[in-house]
């Protein structure tokens, strides 16, 4: 999680990392809640979900920011659980991930979750767990710019000993060994000083 004391910093950072949840308040520095998250909705180029909490409470404020394209309010003070909850909520909803799925394909891969399994013309890869979690992260995001420390932060943890040149050698790794070239329909690409987007081309 990271904090940013004001809506120009904050917009500077966003340009060079990735996250799962933006939360704001409509009384920031610079730049108010609402213009953040305007600017956010016109010049980000994935529908980052984005939260306000914030004590204002007038009617007309919340329907501002709801038609402007903030995806939860909540007024404050809010509840410890309860906000954790809305958040978990809005985020869960934007990532599309189902618990209960077994298997993520597109083709022509099967990325079998259950065992651990990624297939290309069914035919099996040969990843590392750190290769195959990478590749789930990656399958999952298609077409989200992933900024190197987000990728790290959600692959490896919160480890001091892992730098983002460990991210640079397992996509190296996934790209050859999945085949991900314009050619077979898919690419793999470093975004300069950001990170790497999976896209589809086919």
């Amino acid at each position: 999680m990271e904090h940013f004391v004001s809506g120009k910093i904050f917009v500077r950072n966003i340009k060079h990392d990735s996250y799962d949840v933006l939360i704001l308040d409509w009384m920031v520095p610079d730049m108010d809640g609402y213009e953040v998250l305007r600017w956010v909705r016109e010049n980000f180029d994935w529908p980052v979900p984005i939260v306000f909490v914030t004590a204002k409470d007038e009617e007309d404020d919340i329907v501002r920011a709801l038609e402007q394209g903030a995806d939860d309010y909540i007024v404050k003070p809010a509840k410890h659980r309860e906000l954790v909850a809305r958040i978990s909520a809005v985020a869960r909803r934007a990532s599309n991930v189902d618990d209960t799925q077994n298997e993520i394909e597109y083709e022509p891969f099967a990325i079998d979750l259950a065992n651990h399994a990624v297939k290309r013309d069914g035919t099996r890869i040969e990843v590392t767990q750190k290769e195959y979690e990478l590749i789930v992260f990656l399958f999952r995001n298609i077409g989200r710019i992933l900024s190197r420390a987000h990728i790290l932060e959600s692959v490896w943890g919160r480890n001091p000993d892992i730098n983002t040149r460990t991210v640079d050698t397992h996509v190296s790794r996934i790209r050859t060994k999945l085949s991900l070239a314009p050619e077979m329909g898919w690419k793999l690409s470093s975004i300069y000083q950001h990170g790497y987007r999976l896209e589809r081309l086919t």
